[in-house]
């Protein structure tokens, strides 16, 4: 390996080496003093690549991923499966989406070099070009490439969420886990277009306010889980960060009100604005950037 790979040049290794290695990665995710460790492993067999995400405290949640079809399995609920789904969390987007919109949004910058696990690893920023973005720290195995601790910071350079490797195993051939994947009966697959039969719709509002590079990527209803509430729902995003936005006319005698709160490095704002209008504004972004996205929506201007 060159000793002076550029920072893009450190992030396509990363990706190449999540798509061709057989591993198992043991992370713990840490925010606000929580602790929650995952087990992540993958593998390829016979020009196919098999993932299993388990969740090793707490209640049995686990996903499957096989090639496009993704598997979700939680103790609360029966399991389905999504085509065109992919895993949970920024670890996991981050090693597989274009590198275009990332290096679009973020400077990348090599920060030298750290261990990790006991292993050499090079150091990439992602420093936000825009205010109201996290920025991010990836430790990169040296032999490797392989992600193994992410850190998301604030404006502060404060860390607000962490994903750090605390046991890595490679191996030449797939785990007997990902062998039994390739045979396992999973929930048959369906489009999110099956789960929300609703087509996309134009909806009666609009953003006043986004971040710089962040767009309305989809629109449509939604029923929200548990209350089987009807709501109008929009998806923003920057290509690497989503953001839901849930509105919905609050009760005749609802008044005006505002709540945070805040998961690692999730934030979701709650809202009735006075016009009586309940916005809710989940995603992982700072608390302030999804106050004033809130606080922005408004009806949309017809002609």
């Amino acid at each position: 390996m060159a000793e002076n790979e550029s920072a893009e040049a450190l992030l396509q290794r990363m990706q190449q080496a999540y798509q061709q290695l057989n591993f198992e990665l043991t992370l713990v995710e840490s925010g606000q003093g929580q602790l929650e460790p995952k087990r992540l492993t993958r593998g390829h067999i016979d020009g196919q690549v098999f993932t299993h995400l388990t969740h090793l405290n707490g209640r049995p949640r686990e996903f499957v991923q096989r090639d496009d079809e993704t598997s979700f399995f939680d103790a609360s609920h029966g399991g389905y499966t999504l085509k065109d789904a992919t895993l949970p969390g920024l670890f996991h987007r981050l090693q597989l989406m274009p590198l275009a919109p990332v290096l679009t949004h973020y400077d990348a910058v090599v920060a030298g070099r750290s261990r990790v696990l006991g292993r050499v690893a090079q150091v990439v920023r992602l420093a936000p070009r825009a205010e109201g973005y996290y920025g991010y720290i990836l430790w990169l195995d040296q032999e490797t490439g392989l992600l193994l601790k992410l850190d998301t910071l604030d404006q502060d350079a404060g860390v607000v969420e962490q994903s750090l490797g605390v046991a890595l195993r490679i191996s030449e051939e797939p785990s007997a886990l990902i062998r039994e994947l390739k045979t396992a009966a999973l929930p048959p697959a369906m489009s999110v277009a099956e789960v929300y039969p609703a087509p996309q719709q134009v909806l009666p509002w609009q953003t006043g306010w986004l971040p710089e590079g962040f767009e309305l990527r989809s629109e449509d209803k939604h029923k929200l889980p548990v209350t089987e509430r009807l709501v109008d729902y929009l998806m923003l995003s920057n290509g690497l960060v989503d953001v839901s936005v849930y509105v919905a006319e609050a009760g005749a005698n609802t008044e005006p009100h505002q709540q945070l709160v805040r998961q690692g490095a999730t934030h979701l704002v709650s809202l009735v604005n006075p016009a009586r209008v309940e916005i809710t504004v989940v995603g992982a972004i700072p608390a302030d950037t999804a106050r004033r996205i809130a606080e922005s929506i408004e009806p949309r201007n017809t002609p």
